[in-house]
């Protein structure tokens, strides 16, 4: 539903007197639309992981429109959505997701089968370009003849006709890491990754004890 009444007090009513939540639309070259989603629903359909990659319909007042959603503010504690953001867009111009990754034949594995190696995963997810009849649901990283020590890249990924890399779009410089195959902990091979480590760390500048910056907020409230 389109939404009159904004403000932060306007978005607390909702979300605990009727059960609803604020949202906005944007973008596409129309001007910016408050509206108000009911929570579950909408938590209903976060379920499916393939929501954040697909181009929703978002009707309004019986005029429906093509979008992505741009945005999640969720409870920093408790974890439910509080606010969501779509983007609107037009089918004939290409868009920016972030897709999820897929990890497939992680127990078949070279460096887990036969070298007793675990598999650590640096993303879950890359930023592709295309046009919105191109967006992949995800993306599939076949695990299967990675062996002991061996990196997994963004280049390595096998991307549909129609879809970049926005990463690698920059160059090879930005062929970023997405998996690799680590020996477990205790074995040589391990302890000399970690002694490594540690001896790298020495020489530091002195912030290793800086806490982590906390970016758990919700975002604010409109």
């Amino acid at each position: 539903e389109a939404r009159a009444d904004e403000g932060k007090g306007a978005s607390r009513r909702l979300r605990r007197l009727e059960g609803k939540m604020p949202a906005v639309i944007y973008g596409g070259g129309q001007p910016a639309q408050s509206l108000t989603l009911i929570r579950k629903d909408f938590e209903y359909m976060l379920e499916n992981e393939a929501c954040f990659s697909s181009i929703l319909e978002v009707n309004v007042g019986g005029e429906s429109q093509n979008a992505i959603i741009k945005d999640i503010q969720r409870h920093p504690a408790k974890g439910f959505p509080m606010h969501a953001d779509f983007l609107r867009v037009r089918m004939d111009q290409a868009i920016k997701v972030n897709v999820p990754l897929h990890f497939v034949n992680e127990e078949q594995c070279a460096g887990v089968k036969l070298g007793g190696g675990m598999i650590q995963k640096q993303a879950t997810d890359i930023e592709v370009q295309c046009l919105p009849k191109d967006l992949p649901e995800y993306l599939e990283v076949d695990m299967l003849a990675v062996e002991l020590g061996q990196i997994v890249h963004l280049s390595d990924i096998a991307l549909p006709d129609g879809v970049t890399s926005t990463a690698l779009e920059l160059g090879e410089d930005h062929d970023l890491a997405i998996a690799s195959v680590i020996a477990p902990r205790g074995t040589k091979e391990a302890d000399e990754d970690i002694e490594e480590t540690e001896g790298d760390e020495v020489g530091g500048d002195g912030d290793a004890d800086a806490p982590a910056a906390d970016d758990a907020g919700d975002g604010g409230e409109d």
